[in-house]
């Protein structure tokens, strides 16, 4: 039997027990979220990843450490209810402003956005230090740039922005009444007032076009020539 064939019949006599162990290890060794991609390419071929991740997510859940999805991507994080015994690291990052905090609700609930969009939902005009600090977070990005005269860059939020806020995908984003639950509203909410179902958007939508090498030198991104600026 030739090689490969063996190396194929040996993956596929794993147990189900065994499968799970490897997801398990690989979801636990990486620093960052996995894709389940990344889990399909090293499970046997025909593992339904869907359930087995599941299962290890039923596993951990009464456990001081669960098992969580955000978006495609599984990772391993401190029971939410037991956050509070957790020592904060002398270096947590920095709180965000509440200019920083509106622009990231804005883009979360209304991606993909503009910053002339950004604005008009604001009042006010946004400082392009406030997208950078949400930019530096990992929390948002540049998705596109829309199909209206000037070309203007959309942007949207990131996995990491899901992994942080520990949601699974962006419709778990609070509605109005739970926002209103949270205080985070005030009782003098105008008449009509509605905040926007998010949508899963990770596709360009149909008046978006992809940012390209040349849109990434125009806006800073990348050097002539290529090369990422430092």
């Amino acid at each position: 039997m030739p090689v490969a064939a063996e190396e194929g019949a040996e993956r596929q006599s794993f147990s189900l027990a065994e499968v799970e162990r490897i997801a398990e290890a690989l979801v636990f060794a990486s620093a960052e979220p996995v894709s389940e991609a990344f889990l399909a390419e090293r499970l046997p071929r025909g593992t339904d990843i869907g359930a087995v991740m599941q299962r290890l997510m039923e596993i951990y859940a009464p456990r001081g450490v669960n098992l969580i999805r955000t978006g495609d991507r599984w990772a391993f994080r401190t029971a939410a209810d037991l956050s509070f015994v957790i020592r904060k690291d002398d270096t947590e990052a920095k709180k965000l402003s509440r200019a920083a905090l509106e622009v990231l609700a804005i883009i979360a609930y209304h991606q993909p956005v503009t910053r002339a969009e950004i604005e008009e939902i604001r009042g006010v005009q946004t400082s392009k230090g406030t997208l950078d600090v949400l930019m530096e977070s990992g929390w948002v990005r540049f998705r596109g740039r829309r199909r209206t005269p000037g070309r203007p860059v959309t942007l949207g939020t990131t996995p990491d922005f899901l992994d942080h806020f520990g949601l699974e995908e962006l419709r778990d984003l609070p509605g109005l009444e739970e926002l209103k639950g949270a205080g985070l509203l005030s009782g003098r909410i105008p008449p009509g007032f509605a905040i926007p179902i998010p949508q899963n958007v990770d596709e360009l939508s149909e008046d978006e076009d992809p940012i390209t090498q040349l849109d990434l030198e125009e806006l800073g991104l990348l050097t002539p020539g290529g090369d990422a600026e430092e």
